[in-house]
């Protein structure tokens, strides 16, 4: 017998339709957020983990030293002066070499050359030889040295910054 009534079709509302939408709706959601949530993981890592290591070489190698500038050494011609008498007539023959601490310097000495060699010859013509013949003595004259180029050569002129005085020939007669 045949009835006029048919079995219920399933209609699109009903609730297993909509169960399989959701399910990926909410599967795309999950992954999503997995994806992002490792990715933000390995951001921080990157950031936080990486970056220290490199703090810590960069802490651990010293600092670059600033390298001075290397000194400049002017070669002066050779001087011989009588010395004052002690037990006869003596002479001082010395060669020496200024230390200078930059090239502007040797200009200043080139412009005032006959001031410089004045003063020095000066200088070594007072001293009596026992005076510069010990080690001390030595040193003493090139202090001296030092200090007598240090005046200016002329009023409110220039003048020398000498580093040091190096004695290249010393030979007292």
């Amino acid at each position: 017998m045949a009835t006029g009534k048919s079995a219920p079709k399933k209609s699109a509302d009903t609730p297993a339709a909509e169960g399989k939408p959701k399910s990926r709706l909410l599967l795309i959601v999950l992954i999503l957020l997995i994806v992002l949530g490792a990715g933000g993981a390995a951001a921080w890592y990157f950031l936080v983990f990486k970056a220290t290591p490199a703090a810590a070489h960069n802490a651990a190698q010293p600092a670059p030293v600033a390298v001075a500038a290397p000194p400049v050494f002017l070669p002066m011609e050779a001087f011989t002066v009588n010395l004052q008498p002690e037990d006869g007539e003596r002479f001082l023959q010395t060669t020496l070499t200024l230390q200078l601490p930059a090239q502007e310097q040797v200009e200043v000495i080139k412009t005032y050359l006959p001031h410089v060699r004045s003063r020095l010859l000066l200088l070594l013509s007072g001293k009596k030889p026992s005076e510069i013949l010990t080690v001390e003595g030595k040193q003493k004259l090139a202090q001296e040295i030092i200090d007598a180029l240090k005046q200016p050569f002329v009023p409110n002129g220039p003048s020398v910054n000498v580093s040091s005085v190096l004695f290249t020939s010393f030979v007292v007669q």
